[in-house]
């Protein structure tokens, strides 16, 4: 009885058209349906029906107490092919004025955002698995990521694990 992967997400977002917009723009989602109040989106490379669900609840809703005062979701995480992709998602990030944070977990580099109503996200790489070496499995780190030294060691169009 295993879990293989995620296969969506749902969101309840206040204003269905500027999630929309962020999700497609910034992240290169694209609407696979839509409703009165809801969107179904997938990710450019899915083969899943649709990776993100959204569901508008208004603009009266209030921000997610979760990791506050209450238990919740953190964040949801995609991962990207290569570290030249995620160069362009901090670069799309950060424009945007979405980006809250980088971190080299070892093997996981992870760049940190918030969309609109802001839900938190992850977009990162992984190590290919055939890269990761037991003293990489074994530590635990949270570091800055610095994405120009890990493209040296790495290169930047090396796919990653997926």
């Amino acid at each position: 009885m295993g879990i293989q992967r995620l296969n969506h997400a749902v969101l309840y977002v206040r204003d269905i058209g500027r999630s929309v917009d962020f999700y497609t723009a910034l992240l290169g989602f694209r609407v696979v349906h839509r409703l009165a109040g809801a969107a179904f989106l997938q990710a450019a490379d899915s083969a899943n029906d649709h990776d993100l669900g959204l569901f508008e609840i208004g603009a009266g809703a209030s921000a997610s107490p979760a990791g506050k005062d209450s238990v919740g979701l953190y964040h949801l995480a995609w991962s990207v092919p290569t570290l030249a992709d995620l160069v362009e998602h901090e670069r799309v990030l950060r424009e945007a004025g979405a980006l809250i944070g980088a971190s080299d977990h070892v093997t996981t580099k992870a760049l940190y955002a918030r969309d609109p109503d802001g839900l938190e996200f992850e977009v990162s790489w992984l190590v290919p698995a055939d890269r990761v070496t037991e003293a990489m499995r074994s530590e635990v780190a949270v570091r800055p990521l610095d994405l120009d030294a890990e493209i040296t060691r790495w290169g930047a169009q090396l796919v990653g694990m997926a």
